[in-house]
């Protein structure tokens, strides 16, 4: 089989993330629990003692990109930091990676960072500053080396206001042109606060007029639901308090629901993140993985009109969440580029979410698409997700 060679563009920052020494009854079980906790850490003039910061690239486009590299792909990266001393650690962090291809710097710009907040036992806290990811553009992707490639992967655009302003007018013309070239597209979400900028905009508009040109649309089933199904999201954000929305939500009545809607606005093929359950897909049909199949040189004939849910694989320690969905993309992408069947695809996926998440940064615990196919073979754990006694499927 010859190289195969991806493009991933969109957000890229810098993830400063404390570590919090772990503790005796740092497993908490209940979303009160976590809530108190949160609560007594984060008190105003309280003095937290925490470990080593780690310094580690964020976004889309080293998490999924570099994640992709490491797993076996050939990755150009493309995207924008300032000429700060945030900007010169990106860089140099990349090229430990040996990747710095496409990344471009905006003197007028400051670089993107977060601070993550990852407590054990607690879902993350971002502090985030989008930078020079809000003058991302069309004009700052190399088309020549799109064209070169075989998958485009873009990532973020909730966080990069030249994609999401005019109704999403920039990233259409992103993905037109990338379509237009014959590649694989793939589009993966960000979560935004609901009384933010872009939390503001119309996004069912957005991905109307964007998901038509789009292969593989991989968003979280939170990022999704808040965009194009705003009375389900507050229906079980009110419903889940201080637990996290997947105690609450259901595939039957709340995932299946939602692809339906994406499909109806343009997806074609559908991976939707349900967090620590899995991972739900819905394939398009033959003739819409037509141009996958061609530019991979295989029949994807067998992928066709597929659905079903992954379970994820079961973390030898949850250290951070940090990039496990990103990360999750990255094993599903690069499982297809290798040419694997769509079932080896979903478990390297799963197997790779749950690497992510033993280790602090997003990259620490990735292995190659080998290699897990391996661990998988030698038994790797399935987990059961469950609340209120019964499997998460059930609900």
């Amino acid at each position: 089989m010859r190289e195969r060679k991806a493009v991933v563009a969109g957000h890229i920052c810098l993830d400063i993330t404390p570590v919090f020494p772990e503790k005796r009854g740092d497993n908490l079980k209940t979303g009160e629990e976590r809530q108190e906790k949160v609560e007594n850490l984060l008190k105003p003039g309280n003095l937290v003692n925490v470990g080593t910061a780690q310094v580690n690239t964020g976004g889309v486009v080293a998490n999924t990109g570099l994640a992709m590299k490491k797993m076996g792909i050939t990755v150009c990266l493309m995207g924008k930091t300032g000429e700060d001393e945030f900007g010169r650690i990106i860089r140099s962090i990349l090229k430990e990676y040996g990747s710095e291809q496409g990344l471009i710097t905006d003197p007028a710009s400051s670089t993107s960072y977060s601070i993550v907040l990852a407590m054990p036992g607690i879902d993350r806290i971002f502090l985030h500053n989008p930078g020079a990811n809000h003058t991302f553009s069309y004009s700052d992707i190399s088309w020549e080396k799109v064209e070169e490639a075989d998958l485009f992967h873009f990532g973020y655009p909730p966080l990069m206001k030249q994609m999401y302003k005019d109704q999403g007018k920039e990233l259409s013309k992103v993905f037109q042109k990338a379509d237009e070239t014959g590649v694989i597209t793939s589009l993966d979400l960000a979560a935004v606060e609901p009384d933010s900028e872009p939390g503001r905009e119309n996004w069912e508009e957005i991905l109307k007029n964007v998901l038509p040109y789009v292969d593989f649309f991989v968003p979280s089933f939170e990022e999704l639901c808040f965009m194009i199904d705003r009375e389900r999201y507050e229906k079980l954000i009110k419903a889940a308090g201080t637990r996290e929305i997947t105690e609450v939500m259901s595939l039957e009545n709340d995932v299946k629901p939602l692809a339906k809607k994406a499909k109806e606005l343009g997806a074609k093929s559908i991976l939707i993140k349900c967090g620590a359950p899995g991972i739900y897909y819905k394939m398009g049909n033959a003739n819409e993985l037509k141009k996958a199949g061609q530019r991979l040189g295989q029949s994807m004939e067998d992928w066709a009109d597929r659905e079903g849910f992954e379970k994820s694989y079961e973390p030898a320690a949850v250290l951070s969440g940090t990039g496990a969905g990103d990360t999750t993309i990255a094993g599903f992408l690069s499982a297809m580029l290798k040419g694997r069947s769509l079932e080896m695809c979903l478990k390297v996926a799963a197997a790779t979410g749950a690497s992510c998440v033993e280790a602090y940064d997003a990259l620490g615990g990735i292995l190659t698409v080998e290699e897990q196919e391996k661990r998988i073979e030698q038994g790797l754990k399935k987990q059961d997700f469950k609340r209120g006694g019964t499997l998460w499927e059930e609900n």
